[in-house]
């Protein structure tokens, strides 16, 4: 159940960052939901070897290359899924940058309700 909620808000927050963004499309709630699915598969299976590949460019720029990683992996799931679009790789870290802050608020903010 968790982790359907945790999918949701997912969704909600790629709905939310599209809005913010102008380069970031969603077509619909299901176009979201299937981003955030394929933004969490990424994320989970292609971020951490990328990670580990650029492990001597992200000490050397302190941890900035991240946000370069982060942006394109968002700019990739944007390239390949219909209703999902990012128009370029700026757009993708401005994107990943704001979507993942609103995931944490979200999540924070459910967490919270949750406990109540």
């Amino acid at each position: 159940m968790k982790l359907l909620l945790v999918w949701i808000l997912n969704a909600m927050a790629l709905i939310a960052v599209a809005n913010f963004v102008p380069g970031i499309h969603v077509d619909g709630f299901t176009a979201a939901l299937v981003a955030a699915f394929f933004l969490g598969l990424v994320n989970a299976l292609i971020r951490p070897l990328l990670l580990l590949l650029t492990l001597p460019v992200t000490l050397v720029t302190l941890g900035l290359f991240i946000f370069v990683i982060n942006g394109l992996l968002f700019w990739l799931v944007g390239s390949v899924l219909r209703g999902f679009i990012v128009d370029s790789f700026w757009h993708g870290i401005l994107g990943a940058l704001l979507y993942s802050l609103f995931i944490w608020a979200l999540t924070s903010a459910a967490t919270q309700l949750m406990r109540k």
